[in-house]
């Protein structure tokens, strides 16, 4: 059963501080663990507040035995109403550099004001002093994350940081994406345009183009996420990649398989077409934009690849 912080003994108060600057800790390290292959400053920073969290458990557990004893009541944030919440892990974006110094920010703030109310709780005066100094240290730490923000960073380290948060992007969500809406978008051609001109029928046409881009969607996203762990090419959490490898594919299939929803054949061959073309330029765009491929030669290879495979599935319709 959860307790009300204005229940809690100061003996109580004080085990609670020391859980909520161990968890912190950990916390921390964790924060470090995961930017240290591409953020070393920012790991290292972070370590340093570690450090500090670590320091300000141990003269808390001091000065609990000096006044209490060695037996600590384990009393967690959980156990408390309204007490300091934690986001879950879980809920930060792989290695984002951003949003761990947001959350660390924030995690400093909280435990500053959790200081400030917990100097209400106790009369002795050394244990005040303690909880007072904990709460301008943690004030200082607050004010310190804020200045780990991008934008204060020295200009060599913003461009260090801007440019490593580019290639992980490039590696994590273009790269998968863009396989899978060139996938969909050519792969699905072929079949789609054949059975559209064998049967001259807008519902068969469209219902062999979702079979497809489903087909190649689920085939896709298996692929990518199988393809590696990401532990040594830093290409990310295989699951994240693989929804998106296997969600692209199907957008890409589906764009030019929706216009046989239309009743009459040739006009939705006709709004089909136009959307393929428009499906192959925006992936030689996304080539040009993010893989420095020119866009003269990156329109060259998908166009003409694309125009082919097109080609094909109505000339087999055809027969």
């Amino acid at each position: 059963m959860r307790r009300n912080f204005r229940d809690l003994s100061s003996p109580e108060v004080l085990g609670l501080a020391i859980s909520l600057e161990e968890e912190d800790a950990r916390i921390l390290a964790e924060f470090a663990r995961r930017l240290r292959s591409d953020f070393p400053k920012a790991a290292t920073d972070i370590d340093g507040m570690r450090e500090e969290e670590e320091g300000h458990r141990h003269r808390l557990i001091e000065m609990f035995k000096a006044r209490y004893g060695d037996e600590i009541p384990l009393v967690r944030r959980q156990d408390v109403r309204g007490f300091v919440r934690r986001d879950a892990l879980a809920g930060l974006r792989g290695n984002d550099v951003g949003q761990i110094r947001q959350r660390v920010a924030l995690m400093e703030l909280e435990t500053a004001r959790f200081y400030d109310r917990a100097l209400v709780k106790t009369s002795d005066a050394e244990v005040r002093k303690l909880l007072g100094d904990l709460a301008t240290e943690e004030r200082r730490h607050e004010e310190r994350s804020a200045q780990l923000r991008p934008e204060q960073l020295p200009a060599g380290e913003r461009e260090e940081e801007a440019r490593t948060s580019r290639r992980l992007f490039l590696l994590q969500v273009v790269q998968p994406g863009l396989a899978g809406l060139m996938d969909g978008s050519v792969s699905t051609l072929a079949p789609l345009f054949a059975s559209a001109f064998a049967t001259h029928d807008s519902m068969d046409a469209f219902k062999v183009g979702v079979a497809a881009s489903v087909g190649a969607g689920i085939s896709m996203g298996f692929a990518e996420a199988l393809s590696d762990d990401g532990s040594l090419t830093g290409r990310g959490r295989p699951l994240l990649r693989g929804v998106i490898c296997g969600f692209m594919t199907l957008l890409g299939g589906l764009g030019h398989a929706l216009p046989y929803l239309i009743p009459d054949f040739w006009t939705a061959t006709v709004i089909a077409t136009v959307i393929v073309l428009v499906e192959l330029f925006a992936i030689a765009w996304i080539r040009n934009r993010y893989m420095d491929t020119p866009f003269l030669q990156a329109s060259f290879q998908v166009v003409v690849g694309g125009v082919l495979v097109f080609l094909t599935g109505i000339w087999i319709g055809s027969a």
